[in-house]
């Protein structure tokens, strides 16, 4: 494996061998209750009764691909139930492996239809490993990193710990980050700009949220000029910040609405809905072999029949809730946490050094250790590496919620204690 591919728990590596609901053992048979899911990719844990006895079903069949040149009857249901929760007006679906591969397609699909290479993208933001999604990508780790097809240009995203524009309250920081988008596409660039590129919550930044109204007042500056608006969904979509999609939060309408991760509970599979007139902008064939195939949307829909018969997204919000006033409640004391943040079950927990805004992230790996000694899985991530990763299966119960905050809440403090 080559260095630059990480490994929690590096010093003790840790082989998930089996699980069950939100469960998980590994090879010497130890039990965790896992808060990270994949990285949100398990949206409904594991050995899920409904997601195994479509795939088995599937498997039966001797087919596990044949390529999109051939009809697939559960890519084209699933294609309709995309369409249908998308929010979009005339939407079009095309499926793709990953995350990452869908990024790179709804770029594609942007800049042919406005012919311009010029995008801009948010501050921290994260959107996937490969050539064009590095190019957008707003993280300071992975900015810079070759050259780039695309010509990008950042705005301002939420407000992580340590923000120079603390002071400001929520509106304040909105018109300000709305002015900034103003001057940018009407002075600064190149004209015509393609789109805007946004995660509602970022993920890998560590769950943080756009303020209030900022996405709302983004999308409307974009609509008055005929600039795209495409919302990375891949870790915020399916239900995991309290509503279907993370964008649902405010008034806007995305014209292209990227996916990926949650839609297959594990199986790899991603994808692009959006508008019909920007969907079918492009004039060469294009096809994702993998993309879409038999076995990961036989399963993606009987996610997505779960994650609605079981109205997910709601639970999501009501056991959220429950365990941030829990963090929040036990952690308001300790210094060396800043705050918690994000939505529904994508949160994350900043750790600095006490008295200051100075980011921790030995502390934020001896937190994921604790919890690991404890019973509980965890990530880590932020652009200084001093969040903790908090998403668990939207399965998940109060009581295992509160369960996990208590173990978050008492490695905190001990590691707390250490570190003095």
């Amino acid at each position: 494996m080559p260095p630059w591919s990480p490994l929690y728990h590096r010093d003790d590596p840790l082989e998930i061998a089996s699980g069950q609901g939100c469960w998980v053992r590994d090879g010497h048979d130890r039990s965790y209750l896992d808060f990270y899911s994949g990285i949100a990719a398990n949206i409904l844990g594991y050995d899920v009764p409904e997601v195994r006895a479509a795939v088995e079903r599937q498997l039966r069949t001797g087919i596990v691909h044949t390529s999109t040149f051939y009809l697939i009857r559960s890519q084209v249901e699933l294609a309709e139930r995309v369409a249908r929760v998308s929010g979009i007006a005339d939407p079009v679906v095309f499926f793709t492996c990953s995350g990452t591969e869908a990024v790179e397609t709804a770029l594609l699909l942007a800049t042919e239809y406005r012919r311009s290479h010029q995008v801009v993208a948010l501050r921290h933001g994260y959107h996937g490993r490969s050539f064009g999604a590095l190019a957008v990508t707003g993280d300071n780790r992975w900015k810079g990193m070759g050259l780039s097809p695309v010509n990008v240009a950042h705005i301002p995203a939420g407000r992580p710990e340590g923000s120079t524009s603390a002071d400001l309250d929520g509106p304040a920081y909105v018109r300000l980050c709305a002015e900034e988008l103003e001057h940018l596409v009407d002075t600064e660039l190149p004209q015509p700009v393609a789109a805007l590129l946004a995660e509602p919550v970022q993920g890998v930044a560590g769950a943080v949220p756009l303020e209030s109204g900022q996405l709302a007042a983004y999308a409307e500056i974009l609509r008055e000029r005929g600039i795209l608006l495409i919302v990375d969904e891949v870790q915020t979509g399916w239900g995991r910040t309290g509503r279907y999609w993370g964008y649902q939060w405010e008034n806007v309408r995305p014209d292209l609405l990227v996916f990926a991760k949650g839609v297959g509970n594990g199986l790899a599979l991603g994808g692009v809905v959006g508008r019909r007139e920007v969907m079918s902008c492009l004039t060469m064939p294009s096809i994702s072999t993998f993309g879409g195939n038999p076995l990961a949307t036989t399963a993606a829909v009987a996610t997505l029949d779960a994650i609605e018969d079981r109205d997910l997204p709601a639970h999501a919000h009501r056991v959220g809730d429950l365990l941030r006033e829990r963090l929040d409640r036990q952690l308001c004391d300790l210094s060396s946490v800043l705050r918690v943040q994000g939505q529904g079950l994508l949160l994350g927990l900043a750790f600095v050094r006490p008295g200051t805004h100075a980011p921790s992230p030995e502390r934020a790996v001896a937190v994921q250790e604790e919890c690991r000694s404890n019973g509980l899985l965890v990530g880590t991530g932020g652009r200084a590496g001093n969040r903790l990763r908090i998403m668990p299966p939207l399965t998940v119960t109060a009581e295992e919620a509160l369960h996990g905050a208590d173990v978050i809440a008492a490695a905190a403090r001990r590691t707390d204690t250490h570190w003095r």
